[in-house]
C-alpha cells in the first residue's frame, strides 16, 4: 500500500469539551453530533484528555451501582492520550494502535496545537480508497 500522510484523512474540523464540561451535556453533543469520542483541552487549548462513549458507559454503569451517576467531563476521560502528526503515515499510525490495543480516535497535533483528530473510520476509509482505485480489491465483486 502507498503512504498516505494522516492530514490527507483526518477530521480537521474537532469537537472538544473541557474538564469541567458536565458528563450529560458531553453524552448529549456525541450523540448528536454521532461522534464517538472527543479530546478534552485546558484553558491554554493543550490536550489533556480523551472522553470516549465507551468511557462514558462503563462509568455510568459503575457509577449507577453506587448510586452515583453524573459528574464532569474530568471524572471520566483518559488521561493517557496517544497524538500523532498530520505528516505521519497512516498505515505506520494504524498498525502502531493495532498493537497496544488503542480504540479511540487520536488526536491530531502541529507544534503542539490541536489541528485534527484521526478515528478508526477515517483509516478504514484508506483502505476501501486504495482497494477502489487501484482494481486489485475484492469488494464491489460478485
Amino acid at each position: 500500500m502507498r503512504s498516505v500522510k494522516v492530514s490527507d484523512y483526518m477530521t480537521d474540523y474537532v469537537m472538544t469539551f473541557t474538564a469541567d464540561t458536565d458528563l450529560f451535556q458531553a453524552i448529549g453533543t456525541m450523540l448528536e453530533r454521532k461522534i464517538s469520542g472527543a479530546p478534552v483541552l485546558d484553558k491554554e487549548g493543550n490536550v489533556i484528555g480523551i472522553l470516549s462513549e465507551w468511557d462514558c458507559l462503563k462509568r455510568i454503569l459503575h457509577g449507577s451501582y453506587y448510586e452515583e451517576v453524573g459528574g464532569t467531563v474530568g471524572d471520566y476521560m483518559q488521561t493517557e492520550v496517544l497524538t500523532i502528526s498530520p505528516n505521519d503515515d497512516i498505515v505506520d499510525v494504524a498498525d502502531n494502535i493495532t498493537k497496544k490495543g488503542w480504540r479511540r480516535s487520536i488526536p491530531v497535533m502541529d507544534n503542539g496545537k490541536l489541528v485534527g483528530i484521526l478515528s478508526c473510520p477515517d483509516i478504514l476509509k484508506v483502505i476501501y480508497d486504495f482497494d477502489e482505485h487501484t482494481g486489485e480489491g475484492a469488494h464491489g465483486r460478485a
